[in-house]
């Protein structure tokens, strides 16, 4: 029978391989959540929400503008409550204007949101953004 490896052998092992988990199981979770497929220059939105899907990871609307529908990307829940938005605002037929950063592919609509005016108030998802 061989010997077996050394404690510290074990835990070496059981470390790369943890680590080597993590390194894995980062990049779908970096690539979602960041805006790398988003344009630099800010741009704006005005339309109609024709669908709401909120919640985790991030909320998304359905905006009809101009006869084209855009996914727009709002905040994730507790972004979206800390920027004064409930989801009873967020709901078929409501109008706004979400200002952020579209596609770099002009065929994919979408859009990220980093500030949304209803009815005249501003929420804003991310007050460190431009």
């Amino acid at each position: 029978m061989p010997p077996s490896p050394s404690p510290f052998l074990q835990h070496a092992v059981r470390s790369l391989a943890a680590a080597a988990l993590l390194i894995v199981m980062a990049g779908p979770a970096a690539a979602h959540h960041g805006w790398v497929w988003a344009e630099d220059v800010n741009s704006e939105l005005t339309g109609t929400i024709v669908a709401a899907r909120l919640g985790n990871p991030h909320g998304e609307l359905t905006l009809a503008v101009d006869g084209a529908n855009w996914i727009v990307e709002v905040g994730q829940p507790w972004r979206n409550e800390r920027a004064g938005l409930k989801d009873a605002m967020l709901v078929k037929g409501v109008k706004l204007t979400v200002s952020g950063h579209k596609h770099s592919d002009p065929k994919k609509k979408v859009f990220k949101a980093e500030r949304l005016v209803i009815d005249g108030k501003t929420y804003d998802l991310y007050p460190d953004r431009n």
